[in-house]
């Protein structure tokens, strides 16, 4: 019937109500949650930048001053390969030529003695002494490099054991007015230069220094390994040199060792580049103990709120059930089960309205218990009260539509709201209705009289017209003798059926 579905309507509101409060926290908690993860984000962020800021910085004050002592080294190695080629050179003394050669030359505890070689590769001059030892180095990296490319330019070699010493050896070609090869002028820095220029500096023990060559060979790193040193990275099949571009950044497992880090490369335009790098986990520490104790703190909070909400929407729901069943206990009639009269007027001025917009008719009948007055004297209440919910059985098994309203409306007197129903369809539910109550009632102990009437909503017209109209024909149908279905015709009343 319309209340059954105006009830279970009122109950979803109710449980959406509830619904829309768990959704609505549910939301709050995503939403609360996105801008916590976005701001620990952006705090990661920031602890990767500001890291990447003192890489570089580190990374430039290393590269600055790696370049700067070449580059006075290699003014020193220009003089001499400038000087050699002089004419008056050839005249003078030993004495006086190491003066003229060296009298410029660099000269620090990390820096080894210059040397000159011939085009053979047989050591000519050395700085260190006016009488060298004989000495060959035709074989040597920087000897050939220079002598199959006299145009090179400053040479740094790889890593090597160098008159007694781990060095690099820098050297320039020395050729005369005419490009023809006539030697190479070499020096060396030995590794105790990067070994104090690296202690010099605060860093942890897994923080990395790599100082390479152009080639990607590896000069130097901090910490000192003689395996890693003069290894060609190129030869590295899982590292590519597009993951660190020049002046660049990157984040991850490099070539040398597994543990993650981030590098920065510094670039000039001297023969080496440095790249300084530490390690992902040292970075993000700090981050990594404010996402854990923002987390718990969150996720506290999370649980409190959700749980709150759904102990909320379990009361809403009770709530809600509480206040359907007080609803129902309140337009119900105890006894029968039907809807009460006061239910019934406002369904039947629900439904009149909506058949004057709709311009639907409206039926309605009008039930009474024959000689009810009799029985109940004769048997008693309680065996009136059985008749009665026998009746009201017998009405709610005929009248099943959605909108459809049977009610107890006094007494021993029931109605049947039918939106929409012609009189035809109308009687038709009435002789259904008094048919059960016939068969239902045993030897005859009881029957019903009804009284329908169908009216087209219109002007000057109102529900209670309607009930009128039903009400004249059920005493119509008792006058007749009982037992029967009389239909109203306004103004005048039908024929028994």
């Amino acid at each position: 019937m319309l209340f059954g579905r105006r009830k279970g309507m009122a109950r979803r509101r109710w449980r959406l109500s509830a619904k829309l409060l768990i959704a609505s926290s549910v939301a709050t908690v995503i939403g609360f949650s996105a801008i916590c993860a976005n701001v620990m984000l952006d705090m990661r962020r920031g602890e990767e930048e500001l890291a990447r800021q003192m890489l570089e910085n580190l990374a430039a004050g290393i590269d600055a001053d790696i370049g700067r002592n070449i580059e006075v080294y290699d003014l020193s190695l220009r003089a001499v390969a400038s000087n050699l080629v002089m004419p008056e050179i050839k005249d003078v003394s030993k004495e006086i030529r190491h003066l003229i050669l060296f009298d410029r030359a660099a000269s620090a505890k990390h820096f080894g003695a210059i040397q000159v070689f011939d085009a053979s590769g047989q050591l000519w001059i050395d700085a260190s002494s006016l009488d060298p030892r004989p000495e060959n180095r035709a074989d040597e990296e920087y000897f050939t490099v220079h002598r199959s490319n006299p145009d090179e330019g400053l040479f740094v070699s790889r890593p090597m054991l160098h008159r007694g010493a781990y060095s690099i050896v820098l050297s320039r070609s020395i050729s005369d007015a005419e490009g023809r090869f006539l030697g190479v002028a070499a020096g060396s820095i030995r590794f105790s230069y990067f070994h104090e220029l690296f202690d010099r500096l605060n860093l942890s023990p897994d923080d990395t220094i790599t100082v390479l060559r152009r080639d990607r060979t590896i000069i130097m790193r901090k910490p000192f390994n003689l395996d890693v040193i003069g290894k060609n990275l190129a030869t590295v099949r899982t590292w590519s040199a597009n993951n660190l571009k020049p002046t660049g950044s990157y984040a991850g497992q490099g070539p040398v060792d597994a543990t993650p880090r981030l590098y920065v490369r510094r670039d000039s335009s001297g023969p080496l580049y440095v790249v300084v790098g530490k390690p992902l986990e040292a970075i993000f520490r700090v981050w990594q103990r404010e996402v854990i104790r923002i987390g718990a703190i969150m996720t506290a909070l999370i649980l409190f709120v959700l749980g709150t909400t759904f102990f909320l929407g379990r009361e809403i729901s009770r709530r809600a059930q509480a206040e359907d069943k007080l609803e129902e206990l309140a337009t119900t009639d105890a006894l029968t089960g039907l809807k009460n009269r006061r239910k019934f007027d406002l369904e039947i001025d629900t439904e009149w309205r909506r058949a004057v917009r709709s311009r639907t008719p409206v039926a309605l009948l009008m039930i009474d218990a024959d000689h009810f007055k009799s029985y109940n004297d004769n048997y008693g209440h309680q065996a009136g009260d059985q008749v009665l919910v026998g009746i009201a059985i017998c009405i709610s098994d005929s009248v099943r539509r959605a909108g459809d309203c049977g009610a107890r409306f006094g007494g021993e007197e029931f109605a049947v709201l039918l939106p929409g129903f012609s009189v035809s369809e109308a009687l038709a539910v009435a002789e259904n209705i008094r048919h059960k109550v016939a068969h239902w009632s045993e030897e005859e102990v009881t029957t019903v009289s009804i009284g329908v009437a169908s009216m087209m909503p219109s002007a000057g017209l109102d529900w209670p017209d309607l009930i009128a109209a039903a009400d004249k024909a059920l005493y119509a149908a008792k006058a007749n003798g009982r037992n029967q279905t009389v239909v109203a015709n306004v103004p005048q009343l039908a024929m028994v059926a």
